[in-house]
Formats: structure tokens, sequence, C-alpha cells
């Protein structure tokens, strides 16, 4: 098989780099962006900024695309006063709800999902992976969606929200699961099956339009390509890479898979990512498969052994085997947010997030 294309969205926070609060100068950053810099974008709140990749073949593209997006907008940032920080959700507390982003469709979510839309703003890392044709699509989604857990405990990057420690490693996860629209997707039979489903949530209003339809695997409206959304925005560009070249390795195995995936219910899957959403990759994780608990480290093993012939095939495994003992030594994104906190404060935790998201591995 040839390597699948894959790219990678990225969404990320500015702060103001003396108060270290969000800053709403978002727009105005992405303004005095010039053309070539890469493909930059406004988010529903001022105080987010958007990038990326192009299509990319090997894990080397996807890194190199990642840090040079990360530095563009870092740069930018500081010229502004500001700082780029990739964190799941706003850490500090803030006396003011976000300001939306001037935009009729921004305008008309907010109208639409009330306060939904201004609650504290949510970061996460998109994952775009090539696929022949819709069915193939959705037999790829059915095959991801025990592995959604596995691919959530990994990005942990969310602890901190409005000034409290939530008790979770992504609080990201939890906060964005109150759309309607969000969560794990169904199994579906059949693209028609699929189309079914979205059709449902268009017809109640729970999804306002297509692009509203946010589960944590979809097929993308714009692009021939599964997209999975699972992901609190990576601490690194390295840990971004990890986690873009494991979810094609899934991709891969599942498109060459000629076998059904197995029915894991829609209620196992939200007390998985529930269980990674609190315990990241340190604790336990629920394990769908057998419908018991397990070392989320016997987890992440597991879905690498799973995607170790296409990680091999498409020459990433060697990446896969020297970025993973290095998380398990210095911990997840979530823990690294807490040890800086203990050690600095809200000073320290918000410099240690701005080092770590223009970090050149």
């Amino acid at each position: 098989m040839e390597p699948l294309t894959v790219g990678v969205e990225e969404e990320f926070l500015l702060v103001d780099a003396t108060t270290r609060q969000l800053s709403w100068q978002g727009p105005a950053l992405l303004r005095a962006a010039a053309d070539g810099e890469g493909d930059l974008q406004a988010e529903l709140t001022r105080c987010q900024v958007e990038s990326a990749t192009p299509v990319c073949t090997t894990a080397a593209e996807v890194l190199k695309n990642l840090c040079e997006l990360r530095g563009t907008l870092a740069g930018h940032a500081r010229q502004r006063g500001l700082r780029l920080i990739a964190t799941g959700t706003a850490p500090v507390y803030e006396a003011a709800p976000p300001q939306l982003t001037e935009n009729p469709r921004y305008r008309r979510i907010s109208e639409h999902a009330g306060a939904l839309a201004t609650a504290s703003p949510c970061c996460g890392c998109h994952i775009h992976v090539g696929v022949p044709d819709p069915e193939v699509a959705v037999h790829v989604v059915n095959h991801v969606r025990p592995w959604l857990p596995v691919l959530l405990a990994l990005s942990v990057n969310s602890p901190f929200s409005g000034g409290v420690d939530t008790g979770y490693q992504s609080w990201r996860s939890l906060s964005w699961a109150q759309w309607p629209s969000a969560g794990p997707p169904p199994y579906s039979d059949s693209h028609a099956a699929y189309e079914e489903s979205v059709r449902e949530l268009l017809d109640s209003g729970a999804a306002m339009d297509r692009a509203m339809i946010y589960w944590d695997a979809r097929l993308s409206d714009d692009w021939p390509t599964v997209e999975l959304r699972v992901c609190d925005v990576a601490p690194t560009a390295s840990e971004a890479t990890l986690l873009a070249v494991l979810t094609r390795a899934l991709v891969a195995r599942a498109v060459e898979s000629e076998e059904p995936a197995p029915r894991f219910s829609h209620h196992a899957l939200r007390s998985a990512l529930w269980r990674a959403s609190r315990d990241g990759i340190s604790g336990q994780g629920y394990d769908v498969h057998t419908g018991r608990l397990a070392p989320m480290s016997v987890l992440v093993e597991r879905l690498v052994d799973r995607a170790a012939p296409a990680l091999e095939q498409f020459g990433d495994l060697g990446f896969v085997r020297s970025v993973l003992p290095r998380l398990s030594r210095i911990g997840s994104g979530a823990l690294r947010q807490r040890r800086a906190f203990a050690e600095s404060g809200w000073k320290g935790l918000v410099d240690k997030l701005s080092a770590q998201t223009e970090e050149i591995t």
C-alpha cells in the first residue's frame, strides 16, 4: 500500500505576555500574516487561532510543517506582546466570557447554541487521513472507534480551566462533549446509514449544518478524508506528529481489513472516553474489547501493536518508538501542566506552555 496522505489542524490560544490573560487579538494577528505563511485561520472565539498543514506523506513532512506553522503564529504573537500556547482549555481565570470572532456563521452558531458557544474555548488537534471513497471511510470510522479513548489518553493536555484544577487530564474533551453533535460516532453499516445519522442531527437542530457534526471521528465534507477530532491540541509538534502517524496507521489497517469492525456500544465508548479524560496515560483505561479496566500503558502498547505493520510500511515505526518512551518518562501534557503550576504558579504554567508550543525537536 502506498502511504496514505495525512494532514493536521491545530487550534491554539493567545495570551497577553504580561498578564497571562486571554487576548482578543486573534483576528488582527491573522490579518498581519503574509500570504505564503501557511494555512492560518480564525476560530469561534477571538482568543483562538488555527493552523493546517498541507497534505503530507511522511512523519518528517508533518513535523516540519507543524514546527513552521507554530513558529509563524508564535512570531506574530510576540510582535503584538502576546504568547501562543498549546493547551486544550484556558487555564487562568477570566473575568469576562470569550469574545466571539466577527463572522456571520459564528454569530448564527452563537444564537443557535447559546452558552455552549460562549463557554471556555476548547482547542483540539484534528487529523485528516486520505481514504478512497465514502464507503471505505465509513468502514474506517467503525474500525477506529475502539481506539479513540487511547488516542485521547495520549493527547491529554487540559487539566485546568478558568483557574481551577478540574481533576481531569482532558477537561476539553468533557467540555466539548456537551455539544449534542459531539462524542463518539455511531457504528454505521453503510454510507447510507451514516448519512441517516447525520440527517437526524440536522433535522432535530442538534447540528445547525453539516460542519457542526462534531463526532470524534467523521467523514470530511471538504476533503476525501476521515477526520479524527478526539485529541487535545498537543503540547509539542513532535507529540502532534506522533498522534498523526498513529492515526494514519490505524486508518491504513482498517482500509486493508475485509472484516467488519466489532460493534462496541455507544455507552461503552463514552465510558472509555471519560476514563481516558480522567486518567490519561498514567492511570487506568477501560478496555472496550474485554469490558474491564487495564493500565492505559497496556492499551497504548496494544494500539501500537495494531498499528505496527502500517507504521513499519510507511517508515514511521522508528519515530513512534523514539517519542513514546520520552512521553512515558516526562508525562502527559496534563501532568506537565500540573507540575509547572506546582513549581511556579499560573505565570510559570503559561510560560511553560508557551515554551513547549515553540519547541523544535
